[in-house]
């Protein structure tokens, strides 16, 4: 057989003379594992042994064992970089080179073996030697650097020094022309409109001290939301900034310290990924956070429905909207985070800056006047052994805001609010759920509330918000990485604020002139697929009635796609 001009014997020569010069460059650090003359390294979880390294015969691997095998991918996958070499031993569960990722609690064992002798039965799998030697080498090298990668006791894992990582995502959406009956200066536009977004991260962290890591993440972006981000409370796209821009622009999204001090008992292994560093840390344990930062890098989490760039789109169903999160327009501020967690619940608190203006860049300098401050309580618990969590918020902000009531004592029509601005509280509360029901496929749930009597300063304009939805992985149809969810969302407005937008005033994304009120009421449907190992595709459907709480303007359909890929 022939393959890019080689014989098998020749290809099988040049996979063997490549696998030695690989391999004799990792030997010395073999040896100095305990490994001998055979390059291998195992990883267990959950209750197996690190200590458990194997010697096996060269013999017993065989071109007649040489077999494909599918891999079995969690939902609650912790995120484990992957990237290993994986062959079948004859009764044993492993797998040709192919990436895998696992849950911190399954008790599963993937081993990973290959001699010198062993890399002509590798050279089966493979039509092309380049194929081959491409692979062995990515399997080789691309091998974690640190300990922490594949080991399977806290006390075996090293500290990464350093890591960098890159994401980019690329988002496109289209609506067709709508019923209106007026439009005003913050409306959804009622014509057909196609809009598109890109988001480009570079992630670095650094190891400073014991416990102590710095990050730094440069955004690059570019791009407009429908009607440049206005005319939906829950607006469709959650990588569509409301700074939008013709041609690309850069900023540092993310720039904080987090330091980590462990109270003792068990540890957990912490794998390499953006704004981490892989190495070990107690369960129980204290996190300090300073910098610059997203309030929702922290807060409100929610393991199927919180990254508009791999799940849903749509804002409502990344943070709970009746939460006037501090951030700027791109949706980073500065501030400080303190974190207790214990193996079964956490609780959190944060203090942030707060923008001079309503959804402005500028920050407010007085610091005592301005600022967000919010409070998180976590517990999570097994059902059946079906994992579950419940978040419960409360958040208090200050800053320079107007009043609904005052705007409309006013005779100033439509009303002002900004003449009404002084320093002034907004609170709330919200509550998120997520339960997985049976494997693969969760549930999950935000509630929120806020006081609604002042001006909404950082976010959106709603007042009270409930969402419900599923999230199913696709393992049931041979796609392990693929994701299908579907979720409703329904957001209302308080007494006054209703008010104030039927006189005609104006809010961060609403504001039509006038209103006829109705609640808003949004469905998203999405499917998310993998392309290749680092490359995913989704394509989006979403629904909304009364867009921006208006029963005169709407219903409108939303069609988008994206792309999405991450190392």
């Amino acid at each position: 057989m022939v393959a890019y001009g080689f014989s098998r014997d020749a290809a099988e020569s040049i996979v063997v003379r490549g696998a030695k010069l690989i391999m004799s460059a990792r030997l010395n650090l073999a040896a100095n594992q305990g490994f001998g003359p055979l390059l291998l390294w195992q990883r267990g979880v959950g209750t197996q042994n690190a200590a458990a390294w194997q010697m096996e015969p060269a013999a017993a691997f065989s071109r007649s064992v040489c077999r494909p095998a599918r891999t079995r991918r969690s939902s609650r996958a912790t995120g484990a970089p992957a990237g290993r070499i994986h062959l079948r031993h004859a009764g044993r569960a492993a797998y040709p080179f192919e990436r895998t990722e696992t849950q911190s609690n399954s008790i599963a064992t993937h081993d990973c073996q290959m001699t010198l002798r062993s890399a002509k039965a590798f050279a089966c799998q493979f039509e092309s030697p380049r194929l081959a030697l491409a692979t062995l080498s990515f399997s080789l090298f691309g091998a974690p650097a640190v300990a922490a990668e594949n080991a399977d006791n806290p006390a075996d894992a090293g500290e990464q020094s350093w890591n960098w990582h890159v994401q980019n995502t690329d988002s496109v959406q289209y609506h067709p022309g709508f019923s209106a009956r007026y439009s005003g200066p913050n409306s959804l536009k009622s014509f057909n409109e196609v809009k598109e977004s890109v988001s480009l991260d570079l992630f670095a962290g650094f190891r400073l001290w014991g416990g102590a890591e710095a990050h730094v993440d440069g955004l690059l972006w570019q791009g407009f939301g429908l009607s440049n981000t206005r005319g939906v409370e829950g607006f469709p796209n959650g990588e569509a900034f409301r700074l939008g821009t013709k041609v690309p622009n850069a900023n540092f999204a993310r720039v904080f310290i987090r330091q980590t001090i462990g109270l003792g008992g068990e540890q957990r292994i912490i794998h390499d990924d953006k704004l981490q560093l892989a190495g070990k840390q107690d369960v129980s344990r204290f996190t300090f956070t300073l910098g610059r930062m997203s309030a929702k890098d922290i807060f409100d989490n929610n393991a199927y429905a919180n990254d508009a760039r791999t799940q849903f789109f749509n804002w409502a169903l990344m943070a709970n909207e009746a939460w006037d999160y501090p951030a700027d327009p791109l949706g980073y501020i500065t501030g400080f985070v303190a974190d207790l967690n214990q193996p079964h619940w956490a609780v959190r608190f944060g203090f942030f800056q707060m923008p001079r203006v309503a959804n402005g860049s500028a920050l407010d300098p007085h610091l005592l006047e301005a600022w967000g401050m919010v409070t998180e309580c976590e517990r999570r618990y097994t059902i059946n052994g079906h994992p579950g969590a419940v978040r419960l918020l409360a958040y208090l902000n200050r800053a320079h805001m107007g009043n609904y009531q005052a705007a409309l004592d006013s005779p100033t029509r439509p009303p002002d609010i900004e003449a009404t601005r002084a320093y002034r509280h907004k609170y709330g509360f919200g509550l998120n759920l997520e339960q997985e029901l049976i494997n693969n496929v969760a549930l999950f749930s935000r509630l929120g509330w806020s006081d609604g009597e002042n001006e909404a300063w950082i976010f959106t304009d709603v007042d009270r918000t409930a969402s419900l939805g599923v999230s199913v992985k696709g393992e049931s149809w041979h796609r392990p990485n693929d994701t299908f969810g579907v979720a409703g969302v329904i957001n209302a407005l308080s007494g006054v604020h209703r008010e104030f937008f039927v006189a005609g005033g104006t809010g961060i994304l609403g504001g039509d002139s006038r209103l006829s009120y109705g609640l808003e009421k949004i469905l998203e449907t999405y499917y998310d697929f993998q392309i290749t190992k680092n490359l995913h595709g989704a394509l989006d459907y979403q629904f909304v009635s009364n867009p921006a709480f208006n029963r005169d303007r709407g219903p409108v359909s939303i069609l988008g796609a994206r792309l999405h890929w991450e190392y």
